[in-house]
C-alpha cells in the first residue's frame, strides 16, 4: 500500500542523521541511498545544507518539486533566480546559531594567538621541556576588523570588546546605527587590523572577496579568521601567503572545498583548522530542526513559510 505521508529527499549524507526526526510526518528518501525511480514523482521537497550547490539538472528531474528547505541559516548554494523561475519556494533556518558561530570565532582567535592547539600537541607528544617555554601573543590592545556586520559579526564584536580589542568593520552597505566605526574600504580595514574576521554572507557576487591584496594587507604579523564561507577567501593565495610569510596566521572553520583535503594543509604553517563546526551545537541543532519541520509542514499544508527566502 503506498505511503500517504508527503515525500521529502535529504540531499547531503551528513544530514542523514536527521532522517528519523522527520520520518514520523514524512516519507524520507536519501539521495546517496539511491531512491527508486518511482519515488521521483512523489518527492515535493528537498532537505539540504544551504552552503552546497544544488544540482539543478537533478532538481528539474523531479516533476513535483516545490520546496528547497535549507536546514542551515545560509542558502548561498541555491540559485535564487533559478528557483524563482522554476516556481520553487526556498526556506532556511536563521537566527539560531549566530551566537555559537561568534563563540567559535573567538575560540579560533585565542587558539591561534595563544598557541593553544600547538601547546596541546606539544604536551601529548612528550616534547614539553622544563627549560623551554613558548612566548605567545596577547589580545588586549589588538585591532580587530570584521568583514560583514550581521548577527555573527556583531556577536564577534561584542565578545572582542570584552577581551580588550578595539573593533572596526567593513561591509558594502553602511549601518548608521552600528556601534563600531566602518572603514572606508575593505583593504583599509585589512591594513588597519591585527586580526581580520570574515563574517560576511556569501552570495554570487562576492566569491574571492578576501583576495591576495586583502591577505597581504593583513600582513606578516596579522591573523585571518574565516567562520563565514570558504569561497569568500582566495584559498590558494592564502596558502601561498602563509608559506612565504606574507600572512602571519590563519584560523579557518570553512574551506573552498569541503571536506578539505588533508594533504592540502600538511606543510602550511601557522594555521588552526576546524571542520566547519562553528554553528553545530547541541543548543542550535534542535532549533534548526524545529524551524525546518515547521517550514515543511506549512509548505505541505499550502500555508506561508515561516522563514521564506523565495515564496
Amino acid at each position: 500500500m503506498p505511503d500517504s505521508k508527503p515525500a521529502i529527499l535529504i540531499v547531503q549524507p551528513h544530514l542523514g542523521v536527521l532522517g528519523p526526526l522527520f520520518e514520523a510526518e514524512f516519507t524520507v528518501w536519501r539521495l546517496w541511498a539511491g531512491p527508486p525511480l518511482e519515488a521521483a514523482s512523489g518527492i515535493r521537497a528537498l532537505l539540504v545544507a544551504g552552503e552546497f550547490p544544488i544540482d539543478k539538472t537533478f532538481a528539474e528531474s523531479l516533476p513535483h518539486l516545490g520546496l528547497i528547505a535549507c536546514f542551515t541559516a545560509g542558502y548561498d548554494g541555491v540559485d535564487l533566480d533559478w528557483a524563482k523561475a522554476r516556481g520553487l519556494k526556498v526556506s532556511h533556518s536563521p537566527g539560531v546559531n549566530h551566537e555559537d558561530v561568534a563563540d567559535h570565532a573567538m575560540g579560533l582567535i585565542l587558539a591561534a594567538t595563544r598557541g593553544i592547539a600547538e601547546g596541546d600537541r606539544l604536551v601529548r607528544s612528550g616534547a614539553w621541556k622544563a627549560t623551554e617555554k613558548k612566548i605567545t601573543g596577547s589580545l588586549a590592545g589588538q585591532r580587530l576588523g570584521i568583514v560583514g556586520l550581521g548577527a555573527i559579526g556583531e556577536g564577534v564584536a561584542r565578545r572582542a570588546e570584552a577581551f580588550g580589542l578595539s573593533v572596526s568593520w567593513w561591509g558594502p552597505r553602511d549601518k548608521p546605527d552600528a556601534k563600531w566605526p566602518r572603514a572606508a574600504s575593505l583593504v583599509e580595514l585589512a591594513r588597519d587590523s591585527d586580526i581580520l574576521v570574515v563574517a560576511a554572507r556569501a552570495d554570487g557576487d562576492n566569491a574571492g572577496l578576501i583576495s591576495r591584496e586583502i591577505i597581504e594587507a593583513v600582513g606578516p604579523q596579522g591573523l585571518l579568521v574565516n567562520i563565514a564561507r570558504g569561497q569568500l577567501v582566495d584559498e590558494d593565495a592564502l596558502i601561498a601567503a602563509l608559506k612565504d610569510g606574507r600572512l602571519g596566521m590563519a584560523a579557518l572553520d570553512v574551506f573552498a572545498d569541503e571536506p578539505t583535503a588533508a594533504d592540502r594543509w600538511t606543510d602550511v604553517p601557522n594555521t588552526v583548522l576546524t571542520p566547519h563546526t562553528a554553528g553545530a551545537t547541541a543548543a542550535a541543532l534542535p532549533k534548526m530542526v524545529a524551524l525546518t519541520l515547521e517550514n515543511l509542514r506549512r509548505f505541505f499544508a499550502g500555508e506561508a513559510l515561516v522563514n521564506p527566502v523565495v515564496e
